[in-house]
């Protein structure tokens, strides 16, 4: 008894360390350290919105236009999106405010809000990987999402004087498929 006991105490010794697992799943929770900071960036979250009228600006301020989200979410009949927001931004010689563009301009619809506005990490996190909540996407398709969505893509060329997302595109679809392949672990509540 009193060896078996002795080499239980040993083995951290002899090289095992913590389990792989564990190393895995603290890799993917820092990883979605940086997916949560692109989703809560402006570029994203004045779209991903609790209420039906979108934000805009740095500030996230209502939309100066008075229109809403629509069932749809492509805006109210008489007042789409696509009224002002063309399938590209306009050239510089537009101005720095002219209206950005993208294809498929547009909030998401109304039964997949998906808004993370203020969300704490362990909310924001169950959001993107319901698939109740978030238009009925799993991980290959959230991915392939984030990586090729041409109007998830203007946040990296908004036009203008806005900022770009801060975290440059393929590091983020890099951390965003290490937090996805680890199973999207989610941070746990206040941390």
């Amino acid at each position: 008894m009193r060896r078996l006991l002795a080499s239980l105490l040993l083995l951290p010794l002899a090289g095992c360390g913590p389990d792989q697992g564990s190393e895995q799943q603290q890799a993917a929770l820092a990883a979605f350290a940086t997916v949560q900071k692109v989703f809560q960036h402006p570029r994203c979250q004045n779209c991903h919105i609790p209420g039906d009228s979108p934000l805009q600006f740095e500030a996230g301020l209502p939309h100066e236009m008075g229109v809403v989200r629509g069932e749809d979410g492509k805006g109210a009949a008489g007042l789409p999106c696509a009224a002002c927001h063309a399938e590209a931004n306009p050239p510089a010689s537009y101005g720095p405010h002219a209206p950005p563009g993208a294809p498929h301009w547009s909030l998401p619809p109304a039964a997949h809000k998906m808004a993370w506005i203020g969300l704490p990490a362990n909310e924001l996190c169950e959001i993107i990987k319901d698939k109740s909540r978030n238009g009925d996407r799993d991980f290959a398709a959230l991915i392939k999402h984030v990586s090729e969505d041409k109007l998830v893509l203007w946040g990296w060329n908004p036009g203008g004087t806005r900022a770009p997302v801060p975290v440059a595109h393929d590091e983020f679809v890099a951390q965003f498929k290490l937090w996805a392949d680890a199973g999207g672990p989610c941070p746990a509540a206040g941390s």
